[in-house]
């Protein structure tokens, strides 16, 4: 049987290709840093509980915004992300858990719910997540986060959208090491959901 040789050059190539494939595998089974954020303070609603239930709708939103990655955009059309980290669920998911979550602590409300798991309410939160990033600028050491949130409130036995609102927070992170990014965040979300929830309470009055 006749033996093919490889050139030395060759298998230097090859054994260094293994040796890359080996290192990325080992990149991509590392694992990554999750986050999540908080529900603010219960609001200061001086409301008795009312006999009403509330579905809480995942909110819509963009491609690059439906991920589990914390976006940064280095220009108003880039959109990257974080290294090595990510939130708990996609941005959607997680910004719905805490609109319930802060609207149930509120105990203005007999129930608050979501699609399919609870019956189908009286109103629904229906929304729209338009921004939820970290931005920098030239010359600037820290980003600034940008939250932005349509909200529509929906009486559920005509369908009828009886209040739309636009809400808004930003936060300034001194770097752009993501656990100073995620307190930015999770300061920004507090503003928004603490809006949020007092004026969907306050049309529910």
């Amino acid at each position: 049987m006749r033996l093919i040789a490889i050139p030395f050059a060759l298998s230097l190539m090859l054994a260094a290709s293994g040796c890359t494939a080996i290192s990325t595998l080992g990149e991509a089974s590392r694992p990554l840093e999750i986050y999540e954020l908080r529900t603010p303070e219960a609001p200061s609603v001086a409301a008795r509980r009312r006999d009403i239930e509330v579905v809480v709708e995942e909110p819509m939103a963009s491609g690059a915004l439906a991920t589990e990655r914390i976006m940064i955009r280095p220009g108003p059309l880039q959109a990257q992300y974080l290294p090595g980290v990510r939130w708990a669920d996609p941005a959607p998911v997680m910004l719905q858990t805490l609109i319930l979550r802060s609207l149930t602590e509120s105990e203005a409300l007999s129930s608050v719910g979501r699609r399919p798991l609870s019956t189908a309410g009286d109103y629904a939160v229906l929304s729209e997540l338009t921004d939820f990033h970290a931005e920098t600028a030239d010359g600037a050491d820290g980003a600034t986060v940008r939250l932005r949130l349509i909200v529509r409130l929906v009486r559920e036995r005509d369908a009828r959208v009886i209040a739309t609102r636009t809400f808004s927070a930003a936060e300034q992170a001194p770097s752009t090491e993501a656990d100073a990014v995620v307190a930015a965040f999770n300061q920004a979300s507090s503003q928004l959901l603490s809006q949020v929830t007092n004026w969907i309470l306050s049309q529910l009055r």
